[in-house]
């Protein structure tokens, strides 16, 4: 499944590592942890590209003035669709200052001219660079610096996107709060395919399901505005962020800081087209007595354990219309656990609305190697042919190792999962990313078939034999065993004893801080 890389797709490859590579030697020399670091150097990459965009509608406007007869407005930036940067918050000027001045309280006071000028940034904007040593903020401006001047807004967000993938590492558990891997937004945006309407996530993070529903439909070409994004967030820190995503991509939507459990700013019930998100799993301490009533946005009632798995699912699905889809991340100890939850697992099947099911294997995350499963909904499935079956699809097997501790998948193994859940749904496949000859080896005539170890199509007395459980490796059944080369096994042995090894680190730090909890709880 190896996807071949265009020259430009290289080159943007080259150019990200290369930035981060300087701007992670700059933070090593500095006393900022990561998630500290991380603000001012957004921060930068923000103010970088909105200075790139101002500058090409400068040259635009200018050429249709007539030769300057007509004196530019800040309007005239606005109706182009363009953040108007007012002298003092453009790029050109913290570059023209000289190394005595106070470069850390320009860069501030540009953010705050910019807040002032556009009412979906206010507040949102770093204005932390004194924290930075002089010495290292200025030489993250001249690594900005090199940016090409030719490069286009895809360039920067490609750019943003890979910082917050690296911060989001880096910061371990606190990162995994903002940042969902990459790969699992693009295949629930693909396997959704979100072409017009509104789109909710109540656990936004940085955005990121906006930011590729919004990619989806360019490479479809539609308008990325087609769509009206509506996030919440319970962290105004993590609001910032997702907003100037927003921005770096071009995008206008509403973020609002709110705790989804019991706020509701956006009259979530039964009012969008869309929902995703990838929900904190396994949260404890909800007060459910205070939801407990609120029957339209928890339709099938509260769990009696302490565990806010089926209070996210049921938010997604109550805030679906008739016909809103919803993709989500979800713990994998929801497909099967039992007691109360089992029983609004049942309701919810029922309900005819579960489309889609997939396992994910482990080390997708950068927090925690573990694994999860993707679920899909459907409310307007319940009114045709498919509302009795749910496909399963086991794709704990598809993956490429980025390093020891993570996986991802690659864009031809997004399409080739996509691909299958289009086949089921009576829809064309794609080939973009991956071989269709390949394709046709498990799906000759290019209609849905079951394939073993992979994918299976069940109806809800199937499921219902199966104690209504929602996990595929409980329906797709083992592949046909495959002898391996001794290289194949001694490769495997190597990753389980690698993996073994993650696991006693992991387990030490484990034991570290009970023991820290133990004794600051007995006063020792």
């Amino acid at each position: 499944m190896r996807v071949l890389m265009s020259s430009q797709g290289k080159w943007l490859k080259d150019l990200t590592s290369q930035l981060w590579e300087g701007a992670d030697e700059l933070r090593a020399n500095s006393k900022l942890s990561a998630a500290q670091y991380s603000k001012p150097v957004l921060g930068l990459i923000f103010l970088k590209f909105a200075d790139h965009r101002f500058q090409e509608a400068m040259v635009e406007l200018k050429r249709k003035s007539n030769s300057g007869r007509r004196t530019i407005q800040e309007s005239d930036y606005q109706a182009l669709g363009v953040m108007y940067l007012p002298e003092g918050a453009r790029w050109s000027d913290l570059i023209k200052l000289p190394e005595g001045e106070n470069i850390g309280r320009a860069v501030n006071l540009a953010m705050s001219k910019i807040e002032e000028r556009n009412d979906n940034l206010r507040g949102a904007l770093p204005k932390v660079f004194n924290d930075l040593e002089k010495s290292t903020l200025i030489e993250l401006i001249r690594l900005f610096d090199t940016i090409p001047m030719d490069s286009d807004g895809d360039t920067f967000g490609r750019i943003y996107e890979f910082f917050l993938a690296k911060f989001a590492k880096a910061e371990g558990q606190g990162g995994g709060e903002f940042y969902t891997p990459l790969s699992l937004v693009q295949l629930i945006v693909q396997i959704i395919a979100p072409f017009e309407g509104k789109l909710l996530d109540p656990a936004c993070g940085s955005g990121g399901m906006f930011v590729q529903s919004a990619k989806f439909l360019k490479e479809h070409r539609k308008n990325p505005n087609s769509i009206s994004v509506h996030g919440m967030e319970k962290t105004l820190e993590t609001v910032n962020l997702s907003k100037i995503n927003l921005a770096v991509h071009q995008l206008s939507g509403q973020v609002i800081q709110a705790n989804s459990y019991y706020e509701d700013p956006f009259k979530m019930a039964e009012s969008f087209d869309y929902v995703m998100a990838n929900p904190p799993f396994n949260v404890d301490k909800i007060d459910k007595d205070r939801i407990k009533d609120d029957v339209k946005r928890y339709p099938l009632g509260m769990p009696n354990s302490d565990n806010g798995n089926y209070i996210w699912i049921q938010m997604f699905y109550g805030a679906l219309n008739a016909t809103g889809k919803a993709g989500f991340v979800m713990a994998d100890s929801a497909g099967d656990s039992g007691h109360s939850e089992a029983k609004l697992r049942k309701k919810l099947i029922q309900t005819g609305s579960v489309d889609v099911i997939v396992s994910v294997g482990p080390k997708f995350f950068f927090t925690l190697p573990i694994a999860c499963t993707l679920w899909f909904l459907d409310k307007g499935k319940s009114n045709n042919d498919t509302a009795d079956s749910i496909l399963f699809i086991d794709a704990t097997d598809i993956f490429e190792v980025v390093d020891r501790a993570h996986h991802e998948f690659t864009p031809g193994q997004i399409e080739f999962i996509s691909n299958i859940v289009r086949l089921y749904r009576g829809e064309e496949p794609e080939f973009h990313k991956f071989s269709e000859d390949e394709f046709r080896k498990l799906f000759p005539d290019m209609k849905y078939l079951d394939v073993k170890g992979l994918c299976k199509l069940a109806n809800q007395k199937v499921v219902e034999d199966k104690n209504w459980s929602l996990n595929p490796g409980k329906y797709v059944g083992v592949p046909e065993r495959v002898n391996k080369t001794t290289n194949e096994v001694k490769l495997e042995l190597r990753e389980l004893v690698n993996e073994l090894g993650d696991l006693d680190q992991l387990g030490e730090e484990l034991d570290v801080n009970i023991s820290k909890m133990l004794q600051h709880i007995l006063g020792d």
